[in-house]
């Protein structure tokens, strides 16, 4: 069988940090004309992005969007400080904001806490930091409910976040969330750290999931290392998956986010071929 339509994405990590308007000109056209059918735009700082100029972009070379997120300390909804939490959710709502301006119908990322936040903890404090990251969400739905969007739970590996690991981790936050804007996207290079099955993984996640994004189980370009790819098509097509298949990786040349990643050495040797392998590694994976 074939996955059937799907679309194939690129992120915007893939060549810049952070995406600026500036930013457009350098990356819509390359992505264009590298066959992919989306820009996965990361978000690090809404008032860096002039929205029109993004949308005559997409306009001009053809593209669809989605919008993930970045969320480092000073957005974490699990924060004791009351002001940290604030700050998480005006910026969540600026991301929102730009979902619905530009007609994308959800947010996506590991929204719940901080990225970098791996700690033991004991039992108490760690479903202390649960029901404040459900609570906070709850609020989080609302505001995605009444733009008429959804948000995508991120689970992270282990390196990179304490709280939500795995797809059964995310599930859960959404049932105890209880809100039907609460949804799941996986991220293949953290399952390849956190799941035992991962086509049991999908399955589990069926109609919650509703985005994916992928790369190699090093962060290299798909098709180069050790990755599962039937177990995923198997997973994917069992749920009868049709959102977008994004590609999501780092570049080196940006310090800071390298850093924030640990990415200390280039996946490829130009970022334009590990996006060009990539997608057409991914065409074939579908359409076998």
């Amino acid at each position: 069988m074939a996955l059937k339509n799907i679309k194939f994405g690129a992120s915007t990590w893939l060549w810049a940090s952070p995406f600026t308007t500036e930013t457009i000109e350098e990356l819509f056209p390359k992505i264009s004309q590298l066959g992919f059918d989306v820009v996965e735009i990361a978000v690090e700082d809404p008032t860096l992005i002039d929205l029109k100029k993004v949308k005559s972009g997409l306009d001009r070379y053809n593209l669809d969007v989605t919008i993930c997120g970045a969320f480092g300390s000073s957005r974490d909804l699990t924060n004791e400080s009351v002001e940290v939490q604030k700050n998480g959710l005006s910026y969540i709502e600026d991301c929102l904001d730009i979902c619905e301006e530009l007609g994308v119908s959800f947010f996506a990322g590991p929204m719940y806490s901080a990225v970098g936040k791996a700690r033991m903890l004991p039992p108490e404090q760690r479903k202390a930091e649960w029901d404040l990251a459900v609570k906070n969400l709850r609020t989080v739905c609302e505001m995605a409910e009444n733009r008429g969007l959804k948000i995508a739970l991120e689970p992270l590996n282990r390196f990179e976040s304490d709280l939500v690991n795995t797809t059964d981790d995310a599930l859960r936050m959404v049932k105890d969330i209880n809100h039907s804007a609460a949804k799941v996207m996986i991220d293949s290079f953290h399952m390849s750290i956190e799941e035992r099955d991962v086509e049991s993984a999908i399955k589990a996640a069926g109609d919650e999931l509703i985005h994916v994004q992928v790369s190699e189980n090093y962060r290299g370009a798909p098709g180069t290392g050790q990755t599962p790819w039937n177990a995923y098509k198997r997973g994917l097509e069992a749920i009868n998956y049709q959102g977008v298949v994004s590609i999501e990786s780092f570049t080196t040349q940006n310090v800071e986010l390298a850093g924030a990643v640990c990415f200390w050495t280039p996946k490829a040797d130009t970022q334009d071929n590990f996006a060009k392998d990539g997608l057409q590694f991914l065409k074939k994976w579908a359409s076998n």
